[in-house]
């Protein structure tokens, strides 16, 4: 072989191997926890869902259930409805079963205040996802997993201002049950009301839990106020454009342009990639990422550590994403699952398995 062939051929073998790791997700960027302590097996965990029709807390819950498979812990899920009432109900529910943990997702502490202290006596680990506008610990919870609010807000704004070459007129979908809902909306109304050509045509409130059906009313009423001045939506979370396109169609306004910021549904995002939606663009939180960083922050609160400290990035989802992660989730090239994994001890952990 000459040397010319020679120098070709181990070329070719070094690029194939490299293209293997990184398909493995060896070179994976994370920028999460790479320490903590070991694994603690076979715990008893309740997930208390907001309302799984909520595409955003329904992603989180099947990480974090996938990841609670790797420590052998037991795990119940609960659905709240998007109703406070049932919530309430539940939680008191919950408490008499005895867990050793009990993930509130999707909704605020204040939500359960009268039985708050009860879990507290019984000596059960609260933790949130979404569970307020801010990351970390709160006086009720031992951790809050979520990403930065005004990140998020900010992205989705800046998108869609750009998107209407800086002239666009804007209408803001929230439900101000939630405090990361109204942080959101917050932040997007500052950003429009910067943008000197644009204008912050209404915030509307519509309750996520009514949204399916509310939609069908709100859009013939926000397009008969504003006519033509309505050229993009910003929403708190994808679910309003679950039930958007009919009703713009329906009307004839199939040039309003839709941005969510939040939360990166699988709905949302086989709409955007499909290129026939008027959804253009989420802000997609990690959301698998951050169900396996709850059951990581449970372990450290059960081994008696702090939390982690680690808050995750949101990620801007437009069919050219898509486009280049094919069939991959959104999250998929972070490396979080070998991360945990090794904190945890993988030798270990497949040893018990």
């Amino acid at each position: 072989m000459s040397s010319k062939k020679f120098s070709l051929y181990y070329t070719l073998k070094a690029f194939l191997f490299l293209n293997l790791l990184v398909q493995m997700n060896i070179y994976a960027k994370w920028d999460g926890p790479t320490d903590g302590p070991p694994g603690l097996m076979s715990r008893n965990i309740i997930f208390i869902a907001s309302d799984t029709q909520n595409g955003g807390v329904s992603a989180v819950y099947r990480g974090f259930e996938t990841a609670g498979e790797v420590l052998t812990w037991k795990i119940k899920i609960f659905n709240g409805s998007g109703d406070k009432n049932k919530i309430k109900k539940i939680f008191l529910e919950a408490i008499q079963l005895h867990p050793d943990a009990i993930v509130i997702g999707g909704f605020q502490p204040e939500d359960i205040s009268d039985s708050l202290e009860q879990a507290k006596k019984s000596k059960i680990i609260l933790i949130g996802w979404h569970a307020g506008e801010k990351s970390g610990p709160t006086k009720d919870l031992f951790v809050n997993v979520t990403t930065d609010a005004k990140e998020v807000a900010k992205t989705a704004a800046e998108y869609a201002i750009k998107d209407s070459r800086n002239k666009g007129g804007f209408v803001i979908l929230n439900d101000n049950n939630f405090a990361i809902a109204n942080a959101k909306t917050k932040f997007m109304r500052e950003i429009i009301e910067a943008c000197k050509k644009c204008k912050l045509l209404t915030v509307e409130n519509v309750p996520i839990s009514k949204a399916d059906e509310l939609m069908l009313e709100v859009v013939p009423r926000l397009n008969d106020k504003f006519k033509k001045s309505w050229t993009h939506t910003l929403a708190i979370n994808d679910i309003y454009f679950d039930n958007m396109n009919f009703p713009l169609s329906n009307i004839g306004r199939k040039d309003i342009k839709n941005v969510s910021a939040g939360d990166g549904s699988n709905k949302a995002l086989s709409r955007i990639r499909s290129g026939f939606s008027q959804q253009i663009a989420t802000v997609a939180e990690p959301l698998s990422s951050q169900g396996w960083q709850l059951v990581d922050e449970l372990n450290r609160a059960f081994s008696g550590k702090p939390p982690s400290g680690y808050i995750s990035k949101p990620i801007l989802v437009t069919p050219k994403l898509l486009e280049r992660l094919k069939k991959s989730d959104v999250d998929s090239g972070i490396g979080y699952e070998e991360a945990y994994i090794k904190i945890w001890g993988q030798n270990k952990i497949k040893n018990k398995k």
